[in-house]
């Protein structure tokens, strides 16, 4: 297996809050956040900006230590 490398993003990333209420289908939710009680309040749903149908859910730790407003 190869070892893990650090890489910074090149592009802005799209968010949004997660609220109760929303059609998560189409959202990706990672085992780990499931087991950790997501989805749940301060948790995102980002998506890729080139593909709007692809998206997936960024837990409110994660978020708070890695985003911050463009």
């Amino acid at each position: 297996m190869q070892e893990f490398k650090k890489y910074h993003r090149k592009q802005i990333a799209e968010l949004r809050a997660w609220e109760p209420g929303d059609d998560l289908t189409r959202v990706s939710i990672s085992q780990v956040d499931k087991d950790a009680g997501s989805p749940k309040a301060g948790d995102m749903i980002a998506r890729n900006p080139t593909n709007h149908d692809d998206q997936w859910l960024v837990a409110k730790a994660y978020f708070e230590a890695n985003f911050q407003p463009a």
